[in-house]
């Protein structure tokens, strides 16, 4: 498999090297330039292969030539320990559980799968690789935790002062060993702004080999795909007679790009909806055409605070830049947060199941979609385990929550981090390391 970038300035790559450099040298996301299908056979037998096996023949195509098979099926086997549950609501609601993970998070997928392949390009090899990575919340944590004590592999996070919830910001700088947290003074548009401009910086270049653990980077990226092959194989056995539709709370659009990957390789799924907080870029892209990237702004939902999304140029290339077929295919609403606060109430009141404001988001989707698709049965990511929003989820739902082992296990520890208030000074501190 070989990947372009998508600024269509640089040389095509195969996927080891479109996983170290993170960034094509034109500043391009890659983009694999063909996506087969998988059989129909696939998908009529999901329900009775493994987590493992099905993670295996998806992701197989996209990886080929840069890891032998048996290598792949240890990479796929060590990044999936942990389970993937659908919880059902109501007859036309139900939700899909991904943060049973170590940093419980929906990142732990692809942050352990991307940690593995850098650990196996790394095996031989006496050059080091600096990771960096730009963090609104959960993807710190989930890096952090991916590649702590990687072989080979530094990595640095840049996260925004004051805009993460405290569980976020330990599990993010408490970890030392290979792994530095920067505290920005900015915002998550900020950080990300940074490690853009650090890969296209010369002297950098020159000084270190980077690559990004952002989904930018397609080993971050495409592994997310994962998960929601699990839950058309739960839906499959327990559902068969409606059209599956996601809900996914969107901050920097990789993860429902991931999951059109999964409708590309041929999961049947009628429609996806990107569920925005107040940074609402594609919510408004969708309604009026224009597409206006604004500065993002603070919400209760935080890993969704981006004001300009990545990931979204990719969603336009899988659908061809045509504007009338990407709306078919996505639907965008957007929610302040008094009414996510409202949904978390709901949920809990009507359901007795506890939410955190992202996955709350990603309910109110479902309600606006089905307001006029009322026989769809849809899904929302529950991206985030409520524990690491206590703040926002106990005062909301006046219950106090029982904190799970993986949360206690950094709240005692000191947090460790040095302070960045601009570009200059991100990129002293990288030249004065020799990591």
């Amino acid at each position: 498999m070989k990947y372009y970038s998508l600024n269509r300035k640089a040389k095509d790559v195969d996927f080891s090297e479109a996983v170290v450099r993170g960034l094509a040298p034109d500043n391009g996301l890659y983009f694999p330039e063909n996506i087969k299908s998988l059989p129909q056979s696939f998908f009529e037998n999901i329900t009775e292969l493994s987590n493992h096996e099905i993670a295996y023949q998806a992701i197989r195509q996209f990886v080929s030539e840069a890891i032998p098979d048996h290598e792949l099926k240890t990479i796929v086997e060590d990044t999936l320990c942990f389970d993937f549950p659908v919880v059902r609501l109501n007859n036309n609601i139900s939700t899909l559980e991904l943060f049973h993970g170590p940093t419980m998070a929906f990142k732990d997928v692809g942050a352990r799968f991307m940690a593995r392949c850098l650990g196996y390009f790394n095996k031989n090899n006496t050059n080091e690789v600096t990771v960096l990575v730009a963090t609104s919340g959960d993807t710190g944590g989930a890096v952090a935790s991916g590649f702590l004590g990687v072989k080979g592999v530094n990595v640095v996070i840049l996260y925004p002062s004051g805009k993460v919830s405290e569980i976020q910001e330990k599990q993010l700088t408490t970890l030392g060993q290979n792994i530095t947290a920067l505290e920005v003074d900015g915002t998550f548009d900020d950080c990300q702004a940074m490690v853009k401009k650090a890969f296209v910086d010369q002297e950098l270049i020159n000084h270190m080999q980077l690559t990004s653990a952002n989904s930018i980077n397609v080993a971050r990226w495409l592994p997310q795909l994962f998960y929601f092959l699990f839950a058309y194989k739960t839906l499959k056995q327990k559902q068969k007679h409606q059209s599956v539709v996601f809900s996914i709370p969107s901050g920097n659009f990789g993860n429902i790009c991931a999951g059109m990957i999964a409708q590309k390789l041929g999961m049947p799924v009628k429609h996806f909806i990107a569920s925005n907080n107040e940074n609402n870029v594609v919510t408004r892209y969708l309604k009026t055409g224009v597409y206006d990237v604004k500065p993002s702004v603070q919400t209760i939902s935080n890993a969704m605070d981006v004001g300009s999304p990545s990931n979204f140029i990719r969603i336009q290339e899988l659908h061809n830049n045509d504007f009338e077929t990407l709306k078919s295919n996505l639907s965008s609403y957007y929610f302040t947060d008094d009414v996510t606060r409202e949904a978390l109430d709901e949920i809990y009141t009507k359901y007795g199941y506890i939410a955190d404001p992202h996955g709350a988001v990603g309910y109110l989707g479902c309600k606006a979609y089905l307001e006029t698709q009322p026989n769809a049965h849809c899904v929302f990511l529950e991206t985030a385990h409520p524990t690491k929003f206590l703040d926002v989820v106990e005062e909301v739902i006046q219950t106090e929550l029982i904190l799970p082992e993986q949360i206690k296990a950094v709240m005692d520890k000191t947090k460790t981090a040095i302070a960045i208030e601009d570009y200059q000074s991100f990129k002293n501190y990288l030249l004065s390391k020799k990591f």
